[in-house]
């Protein structure tokens, strides 16, 4: 199980080592008549796309070594795909529904298998093919785990995924390269807040900005992803009466039509590629200058993947996202990937990360918020009976046990969570005498602006809590306190006075205590 940064090289990865290999053990020939094909290596993906980019490149690292590299996938003639088939083949790349149908066609058999290779496995497994998955690996006639040697490659790889992905392994390694699960320094990433509204007029100054920047009279690449398809086909259309030669992929396209649309823009011939997340997987796009995230997805992994268009084999790139309330999901785990990738994280990111902080149970698909910012690059196996959920997560609490809460479920975030489960959690905290100081510095220095903008409250009790850092090691807890009651206090409505304060105290300190 290897997990290394979008643009790393992955696919020679596991390219090199198969063509190696059939190279040095390489069976008799069967006879031509046979119109079944016997592979002796695997390699499945999860688009078509991406299926034709690895048949493509396996074919070049296997030019003249006699290994024969054939590609199979939906939404193209199979007779042609047949006819391949029959000439030979010993390394197949394939989508899971296209094998599917040669494996019940009885064209492939899967019994000579010594190598299998499932490229951005996480998504896999995780966007509806894992029945598929199942079933040509356990059901058909492939060799059992161990008796072929199994290779899963993505840039990130949840522990829920790993743990479902171990069951087509048999004795395996980890193996991870770089900061992953995260996006590489040559990105320069940035966030701007838009209103859905403006996102257009903002979209055509980045592209004007971007023309300036092409070289020879060509304008560089741009690759713009939005969410859903209806979206991409409108974005195109008002680009291109705009004055802007732009094409769009997605999956209600043809094949012919996504394979034509990809070589326009390979080609230059239109340097604006607008995409839905077909495209975020895999593709290798040379000289891609520019990604911008017009809609944010609902996963980091996502944003990690769109990003990761840019800026590959050594060159840098741009990635630009617009932000707007709909993404607060998204906050705290876009600011923490920034500050692993060491980019500029704008103050009023980091404000929306700390209102996102608190609403507990996960933060809907993004599985950064459960299970530890880390999670592409640690072997799941090691966690094992560490505890739950991680800072702000579902199961655990802060890394385990429980913040201040005793070992096992209780704690601050432990089973419930502030606005996410049931109460504040199974354990009790004790509210000592600087945790109540710190709820008079922060109200004493407010301004009236509190009881109508929780944004106010919580970037001041940010910044009081942060001059208490240097008092007490304990300041993490009593920030996200004081920011709670801020919260609670401006929802309330009642401003700073006398009542208000004292209510908002009482409140939060009896939710606390229970």
């Amino acid at each position: 199980m290897a997990c290394a940064q979008t643009g790393s090289g992955k696919t020679a990865a596991f390219c090199f080592p198969i063509i190696s290999g059939i190279m040095k053990s390489r069976p008799p020939p069967r006879s031509r008549g046979s119109r079944t094909a016997y592979p002796l290596a695997l390699i499945l993906s999860p688009t078509r796309e991406l299926s034709v980019q690895i048949h493509e490149e396996a074919r070049k690292f296997a030019y003249q070594t006699g290994v024969k590299v054939v590609v199979a996938y939906g939404g193209a003639p199979i007779t042609q795909q047949l006819r391949e088939l029959e000439r030979g083949v010993e390394i197949l790349v394939a989508t899971p529904g296209r094998l599917m149908d040669l494996l019940e066609r009885a064209r492939v058999s899967l019994q000579a298998i010594k190598y299998l290779a499932l490229d951005e496995a996480d998504r896999m497994l995780d966007m509806g093919f894992e029945p598929q998955i199942r079933k040509i690996v356990e059901q058909m006639d492939m060799p059992p785990r161990g008796e072929r040697q199994t290779m899963l490659f993505s840039a990130t790889f949840p522990k829920e995924i790993q743990r479902m992905a171990s069951d087509f392994l048999a004795d395996y390694i980890f193996l991870a390269v770089g900061r992953v699960g995260s996006s590489t320094d040559l990105i320069v990433q940035r966030v701007e807040f838009v209103l859905d509204a403006d996102k257009r007029s903002y979209l055509m100054d980045l592209i004007h900005a971007q023309k300036a920047n092409g070289t020879h009279g060509k304008q560089a690449l741009t690759l713009v992803f939005v969410e859903t398809k209806r979206g991409a086909d409108a974005l195109e259309n008002w680009l291109f009466n705009n004055g802007f030669p732009a094409t769009s992929i997605h999956g209600d396209r043809s094949q012919q039509e996504r394979e034509y649309a990809l070589r326009s823009f390979k080609s230059g011939a239109t340097p604006i590629l607008v995409a839905t997340d077909v495209a975020a997987r895999g593709l290798d796009i040379p000289h891609v200058a520019h990604v911008i995230n017009f809609d944010l997805p609902n996963d980091i992994d996502d944003y990690v993947h769109r990003i990761g268009r840019t800026g590959r084999a050594g060159k840098s790139g741009l990635a630009t996202a617009f932000f707007n309330d709909s993404n607060i999901s998204l906050a705290r785990p876009l600011s923490e990937l920034m500050q692993e990738a060491n980019q500029e994280v704008p103050q009023w990111l980091e404000r929306y990360a700390a209102r996102s902080a608190f609403g507990g149970g996960g933060g809907g698909r993004n599985r950064r918020s459960g299970g530890g910012a880390r999670f592409g690059g640690r072997d799941f196996r090691r966690d094992r009976g560490s505890g739950g959920g991680g800072y702000g997560g579902g199961g655990g609490a802060y890394g385990g046990g429980g913040y201040g809460g005793g070992g096992g479920g209780g704690g601050y975030g432990g089973g419930g969570g502030y606005g996410g489960g049931s109460s504040y959690g199974g354990g009790q905290i004790e509210i000592s005498c600087p945790t109540f100081s710190i709820y008079d510095e922060l109200f004493t220095s407010q301004s009236p602006n509190l009881g109508r903008d929780p944004r106010t409250g919580l970037a001041v009790g940010r910044a009081a809590c942060e001059e208490e850092q240097s008092t007490s090691k304990r300041w993490w807890g009593r920030r996200h306190l004081a920011a709670a009651c801020l919260e609670e206090q401006s929802q309330e409505g009642d401003g700073i006075g006398g009542r208000g304060r004292e209510r908002c105290w009482l409140s939060s300190c009896k939710k606390l205590r229970r």
